[in-house]
Formats: C-alpha cells, structure tokens, sequence
C-alpha cells in the first residue's frame, strides 16, 4: 500500500544504501570542518581558509529547477483524502437534512 504512488519504471534503491550515503555525505562534511578547525587551531588565519559553506552543499539542495519539481510533487502528494472527518461529517448533515425535508414533505 505504501508504494502505490510509485512508478514501475524507476526501481528505487534499497533504504540501506540510501542511508550509507547520507552517512558518508555527513561524515565527508564532519571531516572536512574538523581538517578547518585543525587549521585554525595551528594558528592560519580564518580568511586565509576556505570554510565550507553553504556553497558545498550538493547540487540538490539550491538547484531552483530541482526545488520546484519537489515542491510541485509534494503538492500533488499532499492532497487530503476524500474521506476525512469533516467529509464524514457534512455526509451525515446532508443525510439528515434530506430525511427532514423527506419528513416534512409526507406531512
């Protein structure tokens, strides 16, 4: 039931995998701002150093092509599904209503 809204066509890889590489995307980041902190610890100057910024995030993060593409996805996934509470509710209203008109209109 999870998948329902996925393609055939695009096999997703196995959460494992997804999971190892965000690990190691974080640890790159770790080991490249603690190589920055040794530095400036041994006494560089800061602004002689190139800190990794926002700039060094990967490309999915500020690519707007990208950005509205999810944002465009997420709209067409969160669509509420037809039977809340509130459809559950104005059903039994209308319900109602209709057997008082039934009512009044046999009397």
């Amino acid at each position: 039931m999870s998948q329902r809204h996925r393609t055939s066509e695009v096999q997703m890889p196995p959460k494992q995998e997804l999971k190892a590489h965000a690990h190691s995307e974080r640890q790159r980041i770790q080991m490249e701002l603690n190589q920055v902190a040794q530095e400036v610890s041994a006494g560089l100057d800061p602004e002689d150093l190139h800190e990794p910024g926002t700039a060094w995030k990967p490309l999915h993060h500020h690519d707007a092509d990208v950005a509205k593409e999810k944002v465009a996805k997420q709209r067409k996934r969160n669509r509420r599904h037809w039977k809340t509470k509130m459809w559950k509710r104005r059903t039994k209203m209308r319900q109602e209503k209709a057997e008082a008109f039934r009512l009044a209109g046999e009397n």
